[in-house]
């Protein structure tokens, strides 16, 4: 960490240069004394990738940025602000703080945060940054949050993990037993420590086989945003027993879409079938990641329109977690039949259905775009049908 970094002259050389060309910079040089092009290309590429992803950080003045694939692991603001809302009370330990925006959406609501990151430099980042942003109920330990935790000895409120997902040579890995640390081994030492640990993880984990070795699981909240899964966080509670509950959230830039169930009557619901009707609805990212096919069904009142399509239809229009359509035709799946709508134009979604989008596309000669919406699906006879929509 070179703080030298940090002079005015740089930092406006830096400001200056976020929306230049990289390779000419790298071409041509910087001329300031005792700094590294590299380190100062390093710099703008991590500052522009916060711009959108963390505000606060960007629009901060004296903020030193980390690696460019430190700034993609870490969380978005928009999402660690989520997590912040889901604890409460005096102390919490991020075992794994990182460049430590969980920790300082986190010191939000929780009096006193410690941040344990093994990497120095990182964390030495992480104290400065939170010095610059005026936090002050946050201390930063250069050390494995494991060891930490074992030497302090002491109990928190929270415990809070988000486990590395790359082995040694950097390349990612999808099983929880196989990231770093490993949760599976070290849960009964958290729940030792505090009555309430929150674990992420990403969203390609299988929610089903983690939950047998996650014992303890009270909820999981997928995270969705901008209908794009982000997370799993798994908040687990020292001695629960009961049915776990799945909350899912897209978070959305004018409003958020939640909806929970229990993960165990997923599979005892039953829920109705029929053919289409006035409306149509598809679930978003993080209800499909939940798996929550019948349950939505049950709830909300609406027909699916086959067991493995995961669309749904009423003819009373409802709020519903995802988008919604006016289904204006139903046509069966043949080429003759759909030449005769004229659309040669629209929005084309599959859904338990045979061909890609590109396979469609290319047979009904249909280009991307348009006010008219598409879908390519299985009815509850089995039937290839399509529905052409309008978005409501």
């Amino acid at each position: 960490m070179n703080l030298d970094i940090l002079n005015i002259e740089i930092q406006e050389f830096i400001n200056a240069n976020l929306k230049s060309d990289i390779s000419n910079l790298l071409l041509k040089g910087v001329s300031f004394d005792g700094i590294e092009t590299k380190s100062i290309i390093e710099q703008i590429e991590a500052k522009k990738r916060c711009e959108k992803k963390l505000p606060t950080w960007f629009n901060a003045a004296n903020i030193y940025y980390p690696n460019k694939l430190n700034i993609e692991q870490t969380s978005s603001e928009i999402t660690a602000k989520y997590k912040a809302n889901l604890v409460s009370g005096k102390s919490l330990i991020d075992l794994t703080g990182g460049l430590g925006v969980d920790a300082y959406y986190f010191s939000k609501q929780i009096e006193n945060v410690i941040h344990c990151e093994i990497n120095t430099e990182l964390s030495d980042i992480a104290k400065h940054n939170y010095k610059a942003l005026n936090v002050s109920n946050i201390t930063c330990k250069n050390d494995s949050g494991i060891e930490v935790l074992k030497e302090l000895d002491q109990h928190f409120d929270w415990i809070y993990i988000d486990p590395s997902r790359r082995d040694d040579s950097k390349k990612k890995v999808f099983l929880i037993s196989d990231c770093t640390p490993n949760v599976k081994t070290f849960q009964t030492l958290f729940l030792k420590y505090a009555k309430h640990v929150m674990i992420k993880t990403s969203p390609l984990l299988d929610i089903s086989a983690t939950l047998s070795d996650l014992k303890h699981t009270k909820e999981i909240h997928v995270v969705a945003l901008n209908n794009e899964v982000k997370e799993l966080l798994w908040v687990l509670e020292r001695n629960y027993e009961g049915n776990v509950i799945i909350k899912t959230v897209n978070l959305q830039k004018d409003k958020i879409q939640n909806f929970e169930f229990h993960f165990e009557n997923e599979t005892i619901t039953n829920p109705n079938y029929s053919e289409p009707l006035t409306y149509l609805y598809e679930p978003n990212s993080a209800i499909l990641k939940a798996g929550a096919f019948n349950s939505i069904s049950e709830q909300l009142e609406l027909n699916k329109l086959h067991k493995h399509s995961h669309l749904y239809t009423s003819d009373v229009l409802v709020d519903f977690p995802g988008r919604r359509f006016k289904i204006e035709k139903k046509l069966a799946f043949n080429k003759k039949a759909f030449a005769k709508e004229k659309i040669s134009k629209a929005n084309v979604t599959t859904r338990n259905f045979p061909l890609t989008v590109g396979d469609i596309r290319k047979k009904l000669k249909i280009k991307d775009g348009g006010s008219v919406y598409v879908f390519f699906t299985t009815d509850l006879n089995d039937e290839k049908i399509i529905l052409v929509c309008s978005k409501i």
